[in-house]
């Protein structure tokens, strides 16, 4: 049941220091205003946001605009300081049925690694690949977070792959990624970057260009196959796939569900589990998607605490390939591929191949932001988030656009 609930929307009027006591298996569910620090604090017991345990006694910052849930196994007393836009306690959660399924995928990552160890082939010594899937707004990610964190807590570091082009949690949207979690996932930084394999497909849809959508996830695939292949220890670890929201209405998300069971049939190591979705989970409209969309670019390039710094710089016209003004770029160290028939057509203003179609299936070197195009003087003006020179002519435009405020 849900109680307590606390509220400082419109205005975010200053509110006190407050502290909840948690029952067991109990959560206290939290909505941050984008535009007022709020941060917390584990007075006593054990909990945990996402899978990751908050730290005893000492202030945790949260992001703007997150929303999250602490939740306890046994039991705590957490404390809030600052405004947020909504804050209740429920005691009705899925927790029991996640880290059933969590349990589950961990018996199956012991097994795989013991065939490994036994010289097993590569499908005996597989661990598991969790694909969710469902409707937007139904906390894919979220379980996703979880049950990486929680495998990573154990030792194991699964791969993450995150194919909702449309937010982006491994970097900004319009890409497909992939990323080993060697630890449980921060709750202030998030995802770790060191080493993500990216591709960039440049659309926060993919009906607006399928065939590019697939040519991408088969890459990835290709790429992600033969890494597991030569680490033994990563392909016991598994993998877990986050997907976009690409079903509507509670009629077809059964529907779905009933789909996938039949496909399996023939294929007796592939199960298909029903999950609850948490009553936590927060609905978005069209709007708001766009200006989170718009917060992940700004987040790259300035930080989630707005403590970042990136650099500008001007290059000539003739120094780079491909223009869109005031667009996301991106500079990609690929080479055209004049014969292939791609449905991808290079932007008006590539001089050397406009009439080319080239694959994009390399992984992103990074993002660019052009600030000003000065057609007189024929320069533009970009902001990156490090020093230096671009390490490719080619910058490839997208349609996700950002305005600086």
């Amino acid at each position: 049941m849900a109680a307590a609930a606390t509220a400082g929307a419109g205005a975010a009027a200053a509110q006190p220091p407050r502290q909840y006591k948690l029952a067991p298996q109990s959560e206290l569910r939290v909505e941050v205003l984008p535009d007022a620090p709020l941060r917390v604090r584990l007075v006593t017991g054990t909990a945990e946001i996402f899978g990751t345990e908050l730290p005893p006694e000492g202030w945790v910052p949260i992001p703007p605009r997150s929303k999250i849930s602490i939740f306890t196994w046994h039991g705590a007393t957490v404390e809030l300081d600052g405004v947020s836009e909504s804050e209740y306690t429920s005691d009705e959660t899925p927790m029991v049925i996640y880290v059933n399924t969590h349990a589950i995928l961990d018996a199956r990552r012991a097994r795989a690694r013991a065939a490994a160890a036994q010289g097993a082939d590569l499908e005996a010594s597989q661990g598991p690949r969790v694909i969710v899937v469902g409707p937007t707004d139904s906390g894919k990610s979220t379980l996703c977070k979880m049950l990486l964190s929680w495998a990573a807590k154990l030792g194991w570091k699964p791969t993450y792959v995150d194919l909702d082009i449309g937010q982006g949690s491994i970097t900004i949207p319009g890409c497909i990624s992939a990323t080993p979690i060697e630890k449980p996932i921060d709750i202030v930084d998030g995802i770790p970057l060191e080493m993500p394999l990216v591709y960039f497909y440049g659309h926060p849809n993919p009906s607006i260009n399928p065939d590019v959508y697939k040519v991408l996830m088969k890459e990835l695939d290709k790429t992600l196959e033969k890494q597991f292949s030569g680490n033994a220890e990563s392909r016991a670890a598994g993998m877990v796939i986050n997907t976009m929201g690409w079903v509507e209405g509670l009629g077809y998300e059964e529907k779905l569900w009933k789909m996938l069971k039949d496909a399996v049939q023939s294929k007796p190591n592939i199960d298909v589990v029903k999950l609850h979705k948490s009553e936590g989970v927060v609905l978005r409209n069209s709007k708001y998607r766009q200006k989170t969309r718009s917060f992940r670019i700004k987040e790259y390039f300035y930080g989630i605490a707005n403590d970042l710094a990136p650099h500008s710089n001007i290059v000539n016209f003739s120094d780079v390939f491909g223009l869109q003004n005031r667009w996301v770029v991106i500079k990609l160290p690929v080479q055209p591929c004049l014969s292939v028939q791609s449905p991808w057509q290079i932007p008006p203003g590539l001089s050397l191949l406009t009439s080319a179609r080239i694959w994009f299936i390399r992984n992103v070197a990074g993002f660019i932001h052009v600030t000003d195009v000065d057609i007189q003087r024929k320069k533009l003006t970009y902001i990156a988030p490090c020093p230096g020179d671009l390490p490719s002519r080619l910058l490839i435009a997208s349609s996700l656009t950002w305005y600086e405020a």
